[in-house]
């Protein structure tokens, strides 16, 4: 079997590494509460809710 004849570097190595990370969209999904756009499992940014329950108190502009 054929083996290496030298060490393959850390950058080599990464820089064929790379092209196989994909960036994936976001799962946004609506907020039961206030029907505006969040991050799945995240407290929404507008209403402070997750689920049904008040984590964060927003102040209302």
């Amino acid at each position: 079997m054929a083996t290496p004849k030298r060490k393959t570097s850390k950058a080599r190595r990464d820089k064929r590494r790379s092209a196989n990370w994909k960036i994936s969209a976001p799962g946004i999904v609506e907020c039961p509460k206030c029907k505006q756009a969040k991050l799945a499992h995240r407290v929404c940014k507008k209403c402070g809710y997750y689920g049904d329950k008040e984590i964060v108190k927003v102040e209302a502009n």
